[in-house]
């Protein structure tokens, strides 16, 4: 069973990749059910709109979020959530673990973890929890816990930063942030993808990738769209109406493909020369899997302050915020035959992990077949976890 959620599409991206590659490897052997915990009817509404809310808080009170963010990522705050959502998500895990009886967990959301240990040590469960952390660099806190028996991380730094939240460094696994089996199988030609596509064969092309969340895009798509050189663009607004309108309404001076959504973003990674994007996790690690250099248009201060620094410091993209920076980027990226965005381009490669999906379904695979599962002496006991439902009257046990 993979649970997911949809505050942003990151969650859900790596929990579909990790059910393809399972699918892909070992479909012969195994059923793989994904699950989002948050859109169950019995889940409160509480956290059922906590999803949907992400969007407009990230938009409107952006300083309120970095703020609520930074806030619960100290000790005694992340201690209460946890607290918080054992109470609130208790039920719906135990009936989710009833209903699908599974012999693995794979988690790409952090909530869910305090929730599952709580079931696990009052039912008596011995399930293997993969948690697969989806950010490159800085995460909350509510990502290291001791219910996993494998977490999954993208990079040294983040193991590093997993050490230091008393994790057993045996259960941690630098695998890179699981990215869609398509984007490692492809092996089509830039042309031959181009041509299937309609685009033009010869032009530099650039992929803008947005959504509701991705507010400066459109500078970087106006600079794009006069700056006077022969290039062509491919404009994805994920799903946003009123983004996709824009650029339908826009006058274009260079050649363009629009889409309102699309599933071929593997592909399109693939015949592309660079990425307009945020610094989400799953788009950062797609872009470095595909060997793409990026143009971080923005970033998420604090969860995703890490995905940008990674990329800036490993001279894999640029950070280009308003107009003349990303002017600036574009002249820089072009000159002398594209120098500069041939060596992105070099160290996209190096950093990125197409097969990490493959990678965190073997560990899963592995999990089953051997039986691990956490270790009990690290979680909360078996007293706590029910003086704690008993005092939000939580059921404890099935009807």
């Amino acid at each position: 069973m993979v649970l997911t959620a949809d505050a942003g599409f990151g969650h859900r991206s790596a929990a579909k990749a990790i059910v393809a590659a399972l699918q892909d490897k070992y479909e012969q052997n195994c059923q793989v059910f994904m699950v989002n915990p948050l859109n169950d009817k019995r889940t409160p509404a509480l956290l059922r709109e906590s999803q949907t809310d992400y969007d407009r808080i990230i938009l409107n009170i952006p300083k309120i979020y970095k703020l609520g963010y930074e806030a619960s990522d100290t000790a005694i705050p992340g201690a209460i959530v946890e607290s918080s959502t054992t109470s609130l998500l208790y039920e719906v895990m135990r009936d989710l673990l009833h209903q699908y009886q599974p012999d693995a967990v794979v988690t790409t959301y952090p909530v869910y973890q305090a929730p599952l240990s709580a079931v696990f040590t009052i039912e008596r469960l011995s399930i293997p929890l993969v948690t697969v952390i989806t950010d490159l660099a800085t995460v909350h806190r509510l990502w290291f816990n001791n219910a996993a028996a494998i977490i999954t991380v993208a990079t040294p730094a983040l193991k590093s930063l997993a050490l230091q939240h008393a994790l057993d460094s045996n259960k941690i696994h630098i695998t890179g942030i699981p990215v869609h089996p398509r984007i490692a199988n492809e092996t089509r030609s830039k042309e031959e993808i181009r041509n299937e596509l309609g685009w033009d064969i010869n032009l530099p092309t650039f992929l803008a990738v947005g959504s509701r969340r991705v507010e400066k895009l459109t500078n970087a798509l106006n600079i794009l769209n006069h700056f006077g050189q022969p290039l062509q663009i491919a404009a994805v607004a994920g799903n946003d109406e009123l983004l996709f309108s824009h650029l339908e309404k826009t006058n274009w001076h260079v050649p363009v493909h629009l889409y309102e959504f699309t599933d071929e973003i593997p592909a399109m990674m693939r015949a592309s020369d660079a990425i307009i994007c945020k610094a989400g996790g799953l788009i950062t690690t797609e872009s470095l899997a595909s060997g793409l250099p990026i143009m971080l248009a923005d970033f998420i201060s604090g969860q995703e302050t890490g995905n940008m620094e990674y990329v800036v410091n490993n001279q894999a993209g640029d950070l280009a915020q308003n107009p003349v920076e990303i002017l600036e980027l574009i002249s820089h990226w072009m000159m002398n035959d594209g120098a500069i965005l041939k060596t992105r381009a070099e160290n996209a490669r190096k950093l990125g992990k197409p097969n990490a999906a493959y990678d965190i379904a073997d560990l899963t695979w592995t999990a089953i077949e051997t039986g691990i599962s956490a270790d009990r002496k690290k979680i909360p006991s078996l007293k706590k976890l029910t003086d704690l439902l008993n005092l939000h009257q939580v059921r404890l046990q099935r009807k």
